[in-house]
């Protein structure tokens, strides 16, 4: 049983709008055929030259014009990659939740939590006034003359996009919302906070509607010399599509992606005052914290199986218990399932303690697999992925699985998609830091 019938219609969170923009597509219905056919959205990188890089292939955006999205283009010409990412996936969220027909009761309680990371640094410029600005003979960068030099070289604009609230303030002025508006940047694990701490505002009440999710691309010099440097990355010289392994025993390291994906929630009680019928109900979030290491998760999964237990507790869900049909509470987890050696086997061990005997029979898997890792905007674009999959009755597979860990024996859905009855599904993103966000989304009833 779920806890949302305890809750007033005012209380009660649900999804009117998705949208997302990603490697495999720019619209719902693109985006999620591919994901049914096992495609990947790995290639050589084209943004900067890679190939002396360890890693020289991402999940890029690929031919995506975010004009035609927008009422007025000129507001926007300016806006950074990632910022036309959120304008993108917020347009298309913002029209399928019927608001540009059926409009908010009020634009000061039309809020925004995004969990948008920073934009594309201008990177040879930044690079030649460091180098023109170094003084030899004191070993030191004169400040003076690389302020002089960057006002000569570098664009203000541009300078002002690599912000990290740039993305919240495009679509502020896009969509006129004038009401709570927050960004965190909790690495990957960003948008699932946005979204779960944007159900949390609706429900105090200090909101009517949130467009929440995320926006990121660190396809970009700094960015894959980062993840480089910490191993992070798949290093694989063979076949980039084949190079995302997620819970497959030869998998080494995540595929780099880039994208958004923006949902809009609102309360019941506000959907229903518009006259539009909810996608599904945001019903269970869970944060924790493993207060471990930067960049190692917690070994025993105690961070992540806490954000889990929190989130179905909130939904008022049993993980150890049966339906009337014998099956799990839960139908499926977007799992985090980035494909790193520790990420995996620690987020495999975090389902068994949380569902216990149950979790081999409750199916997972990663999508990105096939989108690669999208930072920031991950968890926004998996939460959408859950959602589509209780429309559509249809699991998403972790392609690329041929060699099973013994160490990861739970099922995740292997290279096919497969056909399902899909009411409740939790969504996992674990972020560098020891940050964990689950959300648990259901079938709307009324």
């Amino acid at each position: 049983m779920s806890a949302r019938s305890d809750r007033s219609p005012s209380e009660r969170v649900v999804v009117s709008g998705m949208g997302w923009v990603t490697p495999l597509g720019h619209d719902l219905e693109t985006v999620w055929s591919a994901l049914m056919r096992g495609a990947s959205g790995m290639a050589p990188i084209t943004r900067f030259d890679a190939r002396t890089f360890p890693t020289s292939f991402a999940a890029e955006v690929k031919n995506f014009d975010v004009n035609p999205l927008l009422k007025n283009p000129t507001l926007h010409a300016s806006a950074g990659i990632n910022s036309q990412f959120a304008l993108g996936a917020a347009a298309q969220a913002w029209r399928q939740a019927g608001l540009d027909v059926k409009p908010a009761r009020n634009m000061r309680r039309v809020g925004m939590y995004l969990g948008a990371g920073e934009g594309v640094i201008d990177t040879p410029n930044y690079l030649a006034a460091n180098l023109k600005a170094w003084d030899a003979q004191t070993g030191k960068t004169d400040g003076a003359k690389w302020a002089e030099i960057g006002l000569r070289i570098l664009n203000a604009a541009g300078e002002i996009e690599q912000e990290p609230n740039m993305p919240l303030a495009h679509i502020a002025r896009e969509f006129g919302a004038r009401g709570p508006a927050y960004n965190c940047l909790t690495a990957c694990a960003a948008s699932t906070q946005a979204i779960g701490e944007a159900a949390s505002i609706l429900r105090l009440g200090e909101a009517d509607v949130m467009i929440a999710g995320g926006a990121h691309t660190m396809i970009h010099v700094l960015g894959v010399t980062g993840f480089n440097r910490l191993t992070a990355l798949s290093t694989s010289t063979d076949d980039p599509s084949k190079a995302s392994r997620p819970f497959d025993l030869t998998r080494g390291g995540f595929v780099m992606g880039e994208g958004a994906g923006m949902v809009i929630l609102e309360t019941l009680e506000h959907a229903r005052a518009r006259g539009v019928k909810p996608l599904a109900e945001l019903i269970g979030f869970g944060s924790s914290a493993d207060s471990y290491r930067i960049t190692d998760i917690e070994p025993t999964g105690r961070g992540a199986a806490a954000a889990m237990l929190q989130a179905l507790s909130q939904a008022g869900i049993d993980p150890r218990a049966r339906g009337a049909d014998g099956r799990p509470l839960v139908d499926y987890i977007s799992a985090h399932g980035t494909g790193t050696k520790e990420n995996d086997s620690i987020e495999t061990l975090a389902v068994k303690r949380v569902f216990g005997d149950l979790a081999r029979d409750v199916p997972m898997s990663s999508v990105k697999s096939m989108l690669g890792h999208l930072i920031a905007a991950a968890g926004a674009v998996e939460f959408i992925t859950s959602v589509m999959a209780i429309h559509r009755g249809m699991l998403p597979p972790t392609i690329n699985y041929s060699n099973p860990d013994p160490e990861c024996d739970l099922d995740y859905v292997a290279n096919t998609p497969r056909a399902a009855r899909v009411r409740t599904c939790l969504s996992n993103s674990f972020g560098f830091g020891g940050q964990n966000d689950t959300l648990c989304v259901t079938a709307f009833d009324e």
